[in-house]
């Protein structure tokens, strides 16, 4: 999965690191704001009954 990625990426190894490190942090911000929050919204922990 990550050789493809690599491969995909232009420009030399630094060039590539770099792009590859803004591109984790964009998909690790996507989660944390957008996909986190509305899976939570559906989760059965919020119907706590005792």
């Amino acid at each position: 999965m990550y050789g493809p990625l690599w491969r995909a990426l232009p420009g030399p190894w630094p060039v590539k690191l770099i792009l590859l490190l803004v591109l984790l942090a964009a998909v690790f911000l996507l989660l944390m704001e957008v996909v986190f929050p509305w899976v939570s919204t559906m989760m059965p922990y919020n119907d706590v009954a005792v």
